[in-house]
């Protein structure tokens, strides 16, 4: 049963022994427990929804929820009465009958436009508020598969679409024709592959990607177990590998986010209950918060976004 407690003012109050001042906010989901959440500043579940597969998740800036709760529908609910504000299924969508499609990337953009990317497709589309394609931007994908031919997405401030691609090992850059503008093929680091998802596995299934205020691309690498930042040129000038956290390894390294301060929020899922699920690091790689609980949430914790820091509203989103 989905669950409504108090949501306006977006805080959490969570305690780990190194970082006990330390205060935040934030929404997550594991597809493991079928949840998604926010936890508020008592450490208490705010607002709940039973999802099924997630790969992606904001609050907008109205506290509106927009998330998957399954592999083809996309929804925009309002925390405080639950209402469905607005919905997208893949599934039954103008073309769509008979195929094989799964969504791993959505975005509210400036304009109230939706973006959705349709893996199985191989195409980011942009919806008006009544699901007509407004914007059709075609992917180039070397190894088709409705389940990894994206992971993030993000529509840049440029117009452009910075897309992980999982199945290829790469983040491509689109410009709105769908030219390819910028490539980066994440590497292997002279290590063999390894099957599996936790701390075993081995690989450079990217996950997520951010651009950097500086021109340079952060990149959450899924089962290369860490973090990238790369130069427009391709050169690797700052990195978290799988051991470099004292007492924290990283396994699949899901989304990223970057905060104001310039500490970065990563996603460690896949990991076990010895690891935290998230893991806030500064600049100097200092671990500076982190957040563990295996009852709520599970070892599929893929997704996640900071809502405030110590009380202070972190800007989120779009719309």
């Amino acid at each position: 049963m989905n669950r409504l407690l108090l949501f306006p003012t977006l805080c959490v109050l969570l305690i780990t022994p190194s970082v006990a001042d330390e205060i935040r906010s934030f929404i997550t989901a594991d597809s493991s427990k079928k949840r998604i959440a926010i936890i508020d500043e008592q450490n208490e579940i705010a607002w709940e929804r039973k999802i099924g597969p997630l790969h992606d998740l904001h609050v907008l800036p109205s506290g509106n929820v927009l998330f998957q709760d399954s592999w083809t529908h996309v929804l925009e609910v309002d925390p405080t009465t639950d209402k469905t504000i607005w919905e997208y299924e893949a599934s039954t969508a103008p073309g769509n009958a008979g195929r094989r499609i799964e969504i791993h990337a959505f975005q509210r953009l400036d304009n109230g436009h939706t973006m959705v990317v349709e893996s199985g497709r191989s195409r980011i589309l942009e919806l008006d508020r009544d699901n007509n394609i407004v914007t059709m931007i075609p992917l180039k994908v070397e190894n088709p598969s409705p389940h990894r031919d994206t992971r993030l997405v993000r529509k840049l401030d440029s117009g452009n679409y910075l897309v992980c691609h999982e199945g290829d090992g790469a983040v491509r850059e689109y410009g709105p024709t769908g030219k390819v503008v910028w490539e980066y093929r994440v590497p292997l680091f002279g290590r063999p592959r390894a099957g599996g998802h936790g701390l075993e596995a081995f690989g450079n299934q990217c996950f997520s990607a951010v651009r950097l205020k500086n021109g340079n691309t952060l990149i959450g690498t899924g089962n290369g177990h860490g973090i990238i930042e790369v130069t427009p040129a391709g050169q690797d000038v700052w990195s978290i590998h799988q051991n470099d956290l004292p007492g924290i390894q990283l396994a699949w390294v899901t989304s990223l986010q970057v905060l104001p301060g310039g500490n970065i929020l990563i996603g460690n899922c896949h990991a076990g209950p010895e690891n935290p699920q998230l893991i806030e690091v500064n600049r100097q790689k200092q671990v500076v918060w982190t957040y563990r609980d295996f009852d709520r949430f599970g070892n599929a914790t893929t997704n996640s976004q900071i809502l405030s820091v110590n009380g202070s509203r972190i800007a989120v989103g779009r719309r």
